[in-house]
């Protein structure tokens, strides 16, 4: 007897992707992946420690070079390189600076965390962080692994006005600490009072949207306490290429010219065919597509984000966990219910692969569809057509 589906059933033969996720922070739970019922997961790179893994996890998992079609098979593994801003204070911002200027210092690391972080750290606190890595350095080894996997995104990068950073490891927290978690993230540890200068996060975050805007690649964008800094820093990158929505006139103008040179299309295209290759466009400052990932700002700033002039199209991604568990889940479902069908992403943004992952992807799916009154399939299609198009253009 064939079991019918019922309407409550999730429609995961659609296609659902994950727009923003980290599982490579547990690596024992990349084996799950091929076993999951989501289609693609979009996993995020944020510090020295994790580049290579996501590298590595994606190259393993392919089998080969991502393609750059959205009709192809993508994968498991959608990699995204860059350096989110709970790290960027181990980033020396070396722009515009001469090699004498950054080396000359023999207390360079010293200098470095005293101006980066904020009230300014003791001696005793900065030498219990690492070396810096330059800014310069930082960008030539992301645009390496970008240009291996062409489909890459740049991400997760970004602006957090309230992060603040862990303290130094304890014997006690070396000691009980999961040997399975990747190194290098906060794992349990108190927090001391020290900040990441804005000024800072901005520098480091704008030389990777410049990187993503030169090798044309979409970004997903980390903002807390944030969202205002981080359109004004897409609006500085934006500037002067802005989309202008033509007159009545030109459009009537640009009709009637199609009109009259309708006849001789056929003619024209088997010319250019016959033209040599022309080179391609000159790099860009910003990235083509933005993903605002956990959007959990107020309904007021979608207005700005998506304005027809921006240059960039802006999406944004939510998360049963962040959004909807949150202190103010009232707050994300007027965003939702506001925002255009077609700019709405969903995400787990969970540091494991598995189950789980799974089950956060269907439940804030449903919710989602829920508000915006969409049945399943036509969600989880709207859902799987918006990650492609942000993903692919």
């Amino acid at each position: 007897m064939v079991q019918m589906k019922s309407e409550d059933d999730f429609p995961w033969d659609i296609g659902v992707f994950d727009a923003h996720c980290h599982p490579t922070d547990t690596m024992s739970s990349i084996a799950e992946i091929p076993r999951m019922r989501a289609t693609t997961l979009t996993v995020m790179a944020t510090r020295g420690e994790d580049q290579d893994l996501v590298h590595q996890t994606a190259a393993t998992l392919t089998g080969e070079q991502l393609p750059s079609l959205p009709e192809q098979n993508i994968g498991h593994v959608l990699p995204c390189f860059g350096w989110h801003p709970w790290f960027s204070h181990q980033i020396l911002d070396d722009t515009g600076k001469t090699e004498t200027e950054v080396t000359l210092a023999s207390d360079k690391k010293q200098a470095h965390y005293s101006k980066a972080l904020t009230p300014r750290p003791d001696d005793k606190f900065i030498s219990t962080l690492p070396d810096p890595k330059s800014l310069s350095q930082l960008i030539s080894e992301t645009r390496e692994r970008l240009l291996i996997h062409p489909a890459a995104l740049v991400g997760e990068i970004g602006l957090d006005r309230a992060f603040r950073l862990p303290q130094a490891w304890t014997p006690q927290d070396k000691e009980n600490r999961d040997s399975q978690m990747t190194p290098g993230s906060r794992e349990g540890r108190t927090l001391s009072p020290y900040k990441v200068q804005l000024e800072h996060q901005k520098a480091v975050l704008e030389a990777q949207l410049r990187l993503a805007g030169e090798l044309r690649r979409p970004v997903s964008v980390h903002s807390v306490q944030a969202h205002g800094a981080v359109f004004d820093l897409f609006r500085k990158l934006w500037s002067g290429y802005e989309r202008k929505k033509p007159s009545r006139r030109e459009r009537a103008r640009r009709y009637s010219a199609a009109n009259a040179h309708a006849e001789s299309d056929a003619e024209e295209e088997k010319e250019q065919q016959q033209k040599p290759a022309v080179a391609e466009a000159p790099p860009l400052p910003f990235p083509p597509r933005i993903c605002m990932h956990s959007y959990s700002g107020p309904v007021d700033p979608l207005k700005q984000f998506l304005n027809p002039s921006n240059p960039s199209d802006v999406y944004f991604s939510f998360s049963a966990v962040i959004n909807f568990h949150g202190p103010t889940p009232q707050k994300v479902v007027e965003v939702i219910k506001t925002l255009p069908d077609d700019r709405i992403l969903i995400e787990s943004d969970l540091h494991t692969a598995g189950k789980q992952m799974d089950d956060l992807l269907e439940e804030v799916a449903r919710q989602i569809c829920e508000l915006r009154g969409w049945d399943l399939h036509q969600g989880v299609q709207q859902l799987a057509d918006n990650w492609k198009r942000f993903v692919f253009g």
